[in-house]
């Protein structure tokens, strides 16, 4: 996530099924693709960077709709962090977390570790 963007968004979208959704997931996940956005999925939600907050949730819309294209019901989740006043990519929020801790922020056994 190389852009310089300071709207940073938190994003989870899923349909209200039974089922396995990780069809459906990507589904949302690439609807972000048609948008000027960076994005990285983890196991429980997309962080999603733009240049400004239009465009993650035009973004965010798409993925939302992308998944109510399949399903009656869908829970979207979105939190944002709109820092104005300075450029911050989401990896430099992670980085000094990871300065006060000395160390990376995750277990020993996440990063392969006995």
């Amino acid at each position: 996530m190389g852009i310089s963007m300071t709207c940073i968004g938190f994003l989870s979208v899923a349909p209200v099924i039974e089922d396995s959704m990780s069809s459906h997931v990507a589904d949302a996940v690439a609807a972000l693709e048609a948008f000027d956005v960076e994005y990285e999925t983890t196991p429980m939600g997309t962080i999603i960077e733009a240049e400004d907050s239009e465009e993650l949730f035009a973004a965010t819309h798409a993925a939302h709709e992308a998944v109510g294209e399949q399903t009656d019901r869908v829970s979207t989740f979105l939190k944002i962090d709109d820092k104005r006043t300075v450029d911050q990519q989401a990896q430099d929020k992670v980085d000094a977390v990871e300065e006060h801790l000395g160390r990376a922020a995750r277990s020993d056994a996440a990063e392969g570790g006995d």
